[in-house]
């Protein structure tokens, strides 16, 4: 402390020469003016004040006190007085306590799915409010991020989709696209924009989200073509907008470098509706009334050539259990019409219906595994591998439409070596059961499996190594033989 105290005397000397000098030597300048001598007069004054004031810091550390930190507000006439949000960065940059820290570990994923997902009560995954700034004379805080992204790929031979590790785009044996051999590419298409507005002292745990990739339609061999995956209003439990759906669980997802994720994982974002209830600080339940986004297999049966068509919207809820140190479990149901006219014009309705069981577990401070397992009838359109095809329904043989069985399980577990590097393997499992009136080339089973390093170079650059492993099978047998993927991806990350 010595050294800094002595180098504040020299500051509060040398200011008070300046001091001095001025005041003696302003008033005998012949060429001076009356104003002139007002405004010498003024900055005298200034001078004055900047010494007390460093003379009042200089006491504060020689008392071994912590000198007040700076205010926030920086805007002419906006003050913590006058503006909720400064108040709350001043809590925030005191250390006190702004909203409450959720159950749910994030993990920081590469892919991450985490951050977009709401959260009941006023839980949030970051209480210290990193990146976020106060938008004056409202309670609002905003945050905007950036995450640039770029996947380096090499496949043993031709994928499907260039861009995308997805079985159910495999090609199978004799089909003209099948091989090729060696094939490497690069997308930067994973690179995205978010937009956070949250009011963590406003009643109602207000947010607004937004967030866009750059996989939009025609993205299989293109890039850059714009796609929203986040945009809503969230406030005392009800949420609208374009996000996911409770069918999905967004914390169960593993830590993939491959941004699509595993074969049999959900995948359920679209207009929604939803209410959220706590019942305790451990359990809660959110209801849905969500788009009915089906997808049905219009040329199968005798009487191909129709259209999709659907009398309700899906209906759903999920239920989860969240406690720190533990982790969570959500079991999630799903009931929805699903409808298609044929080519005669007749309608057809079936039933379709859905469980999901999900969990993302704390096992040490070092290990954590993600789990899912999915049953249902027409709920195949959900799956993030059967999501390319018409996979809820089709027509038998008889001409009757049917919803298609489905099944999947996935699995992941992730060890964290150090602070800077962490691994991941995962697998998953899809079963459809096919309609007798279905192509004998449409899909039926896949697999998919991955194991990665990740290095956190820095606190906002990651870069991963990983090595993918799919494989498909079609109704007739026939399948796509072996795919390998190797591929590198770097993300970073702005005000993370």
């Amino acid at each position: 402390m010595k050294p800094k105290l002595d180098n504040h005397n020299r500051t509060r000397r040398a200011l008070a020469t300046a001091l001095a000098v001025t005041a003696l030597t302003a008033p005998c300048a012949q060429a001076q003016t009356a104003e002139e001598f007002k405004q010498l007069k003024s900055m005298v004054e200034q001078l004055q004040k900047t010494i007390e004031a460093q003379s009042a810091r200089i006491a504060e550390l020689e008392k071994g006190k912590t000198p007040a930190a700076p205010a926030v507000a920086a805007v002419p006439g906006v003050t913590a007085e006058t503006s909720p949000s400064l108040r709350t960065m001043e809590k925030v940059a005191a250390g006190e306590p702004v909203g409450q820290q959720s159950p749910i570990t994030y993990r920081g994923a590469l892919n991450d799915q985490q951050e977009a997902a709401s959260r009941p009560q006023d839980y949030t995954l970051d209480p210290k409010y990193q990146g976020f700034i106060p938008i004056p004379n409202t309670p609002a805080l905003i945050k905007f991020n950036a995450k640039p992204h770029l996947d380096m790929t090499s496949d043993n031979k031709n994928a499907g989709n260039q861009n995308r590790f997805v079985p159910a785009m495999f090609p199978l044996q004799g089909d003209a696209n099948y091989g090729g051999g060696q094939q490497f590419h690069a997308n930067a298409n994973a690179t995205q924009l978010r937009l956070d507005v949250r009011a963590p002292e406003m009643g109602g745990n207000f947010r607004f989200y937004y967030q866009n990739d750059f996989f939009g339609s025609g993205s299989d061999t293109g890039d850059m073509k714009y796609r929203v995956q986040h945009l809503y209003g969230q406030f005392y439990g009800f949420k609208a907008g374009f996000t996911y759906g409770v069918w999905e669980d967004p914390d169960s997802w593993p830590d993939t470098v491959d941004y699509e994720g595993p074969n049999a994982v959900i995948f359920s974002r679209r207009p929604v509706a939803q209410y959220t209830h706590s019942w305790n600080e451990n359990w809660n339940t959110t209801f849905g009334v969500e788009k009915p986004d089906i997808y049905v297999d219009v040329n199968s049966g005798p009487n191909a050539g129709g259209s999709m068509l659907t009398q309700m919207p899906d209906l759903g809820f999920n239920t989860r259990y969240e406690k720190a140190g533990f982790g969570h479990l959500q079991f999630s149901t799903m009931f929805r019409d699903l409808g298609a006219k044929d080519a005669l014009g007749n309608d057809h309705h079936v039933f379709g219906w859905g469980v999901n069981l999900s969990a993302g577990l704390d096992v040490t401070k070092k290990d954590s595994v993600q789990l899912l397992g999915v049953y249902g009838e027409g709920v195949g359109g959900m799956g993030n591998d059967t999501s390319f095809l018409n996979s809820d329904a089709a027509f038998n043989s008889d001409g009757a439409l049917k919803a298609l069985p489905y099944w999947s399980v996935a699995g992941g577990y992730t060890h964290r070596w150090n602070d800077k590097f962490r691994s991941t393997i995962t697998y998953g499992y899809v079963n459809l059961d096919n309609s007798s009136g279905q192509d004998g080339s449409f899909y039926h089973t896949s697999q998919y499996a991955s194991a990665n390093l990740v290095w956190q170079l820095r606190k906002r650059l990651s870069v991963g190594l990983e090595g993918l492993y799919g494989i498909k099978e079609a109704a007739n047998g026939v399948d796509s033989g072996d795919h390998w993927r190797i591929q590198i991806g770097m993300v970073y990350s702005l005000f993370d």
